[in-house]
């Protein structure tokens, strides 16, 4: 456990809020913004993709949508990026009461962020991304059992995701789909009753999206995976 806090540490000390500029034999930038499930899986993608593509991820949890709204410009800085991975929606339909506190049932609270504004939100974070230049990548949203707490609608991984692709897809932002991914392997990579997942599961989500950053670079994937 020690040694995964000082990898996160030293990933997200690597972000650049000075000018850079990129250099002759400049190893390719990847910034990944999500929630706890991407910070799981960072260092998986940071270790397969060592001495190929530098990886960072955003200070802290993403949260929802309105959170990235106000702290996007801080995330960019003024780094050049050459691919974006992201993610919101595990914290914008998780159930909260009116303070923003996390309820205790569906009855006595609402979703954090409801799915109309999710998909406003989520199409001004993809426009956002999109003028940074770099190649922009949302990973979906992944599924979950009944009975977490704070409570969630497992139904609604489907339909944020549906709103997701719906907002994102026409701005030419490619689609990685970790729902079916691991959605057939809960019981074998996710913690019981849990949104989060075992390292097993964050191994195979991390890989996932070392892959995809690796394909947007335009890089021959039996590449990557003959290391």
């Amino acid at each position: 456990m020690k040694r995964k806090v000082l990898y996160y540490a030293i990933l997200w000390g690597t972000v650049e809020l000075g000018s850079a500029k990129p250099r002759a034999g400049e190893l390719p930038r990847a910034l990944v913004i999500g929630d706890s499930i991407s910070i799981g899986y960072t260092p998986y993608v940071a270790q397969m993709l060592t001495n190929r593509v530098v990886v960072v991820h955003n200070p802290g949890n993403a949260m929802h949508t309105r959170n990235g709204l106000a702290k996007l410009s801080d995330w960019l800085g003024t780094s050049r990026w050459d691919v974006i991975v992201f993610n919101f929606g595990l914290h914008d339909l998780k159930y909260v009461h009116p303070d923003g506190q996390p309820a205790r049932t569906f009855d006595d609270g609402a979703r954090q962020v409801p799915p109309e504004e999710y998909a406003r939100n989520l199409a001004e974070i993809g426009r956002r991304l999109c003028a940074s230049g770099a190649t922009v990548i949302f990973a979906t949203t992944t599924p979950f059992p009944s009975g977490v707490s704070p409570p969630r609608n497992p139904a609604d991984v489907e339909l944020y995701n549906r709103l997701a692709r719906e907002a994102l897809q026409p701005l030419g932002i490619r689609i990685l789909d970790l729902t079916t991914l691991v959605q057939f392997r809960l019981s074998d990579l996710q913690r019981p009753a849990n949104v989060h997942f075992r390292p097993e599961g964050d191994r195979v989500l991390g890989e996932a999206v070392a892959r995809a950053i690796w394909e947007a670079l335009a890089h021959d994937l039996n590449e990557l995976n003959r290391r």
